[in-house]
């Protein structure tokens, strides 16, 4: 690896030996440095010495379970994370997006599939900070990116940065910072790009598979509820505060927008 070009960092959080190899050889021949441990408090021990860039956690860990674990991580990192559950039902998924979580799998999977939901993640444009120096709190990347409440901030940006503006939001797309008046949001990478995506053409109604492959990377078109809940989470933050305020609109049987706003 050259300078310019960083080794990536993986984390495999999985009780399961067999799984657990299965993943971490998998992310070893994508070129990824990997830590595999077995329990939420190791994953947390070696996400403060490793400062990984993927985290690939299981739902059904003994003791602190997945979902606590992503919650707790969250505090720590910005890195990408996929929930890997044995229960396939809806609850298990939601809870686990909830916490943070960028994507999920569930077991049994092939090889193909991780591999392919890892690139997608990859290919998502991100703002990296040099390792070892913590970007401002609530901004992506940041120690306290998901769980540090928004701090007043000056809205400015670079003359050459894409700047977006819809109502009370602006969006400096090219620094990875998003605004509520002159509050500065505390997004995940996840929210922040499902917010550009809707702010750039606000007038056009975007359907949750055109998201998927825009944001996600993916035309796995059983993953609609991804964006479902990715958007829950975004309205939650964007109209905190703001009774009767909708600045996302649903469009029934359809997909999404940004609303119109009075003049």
């Amino acid at each position: 690896m050259t300078q310019d070009a960083p080794e990536r960092r993986a984390l495999v959080v999985e009780d399961d030996e067999d799984i657990r190899s299965l993943i971490e050889f998998t992310l070893g021949t994508q070129g990824f440095a990997v830590t595999a441990v077995d329990t939420g408090p190791k994953a947390i021990e070696a996400v403060r010495a490793e400062e990984p860039d993927l985290i690939t956690l299981d739902l059904g860990l003994p003791g602190i379970d997945g979902i606590e674990t992503c919650r707790r991580l969250r505090e720590l990192t910005d890195a990408y994370v996929v929930m890997i559950t044995g229960r396939d039902d809806e609850i298990d998924r939601l809870l686990g997006l909830e916490t943070g979580a960028d994507d999920f799998l569930t077991k049994p999977f092939s090889v193909r599939e991780l591999k392919a939901r890892v690139n997608a993640l990859f290919r998502r444009p991100r703002r990296v900070e040099p390792r070892g120096l913590a970007a401002p709190v609530g901004v992506p990347g940041g120690p306290d990116a998901a769980v540090a409440e928004p701090a007043p901030a000056p809205v400015q940006t670079l003359p050459d940065h894409e700047l977006l503006e819809h109502g009370p939001l602006r969006v400096d797309v090219d620094g990875r910072r998003a605004f509520h008046g002159d509050t500065e949001l505390t997004l995940t990478r996840t929210e922040f790009d499902l917010l550009t995506e809707l702010m750039r053409t606000p007038a056009r109604v975007w359907t949750r598979e055109a998201l998927l492959r825009s944001v996600w990377g993916t035309d796995w078109a059983t993953d609609t509820h991804l964006v479902e809940v990715h958007v829950g989470n975004l309205r939650r933050k964007i109209e905190a505060g703001q009774q009767g305020v909708r600045l996302i609109r649903t469009v029934r049987g359809v997909g999404y927008r940004m609303e119109t706003l009075p003049a």
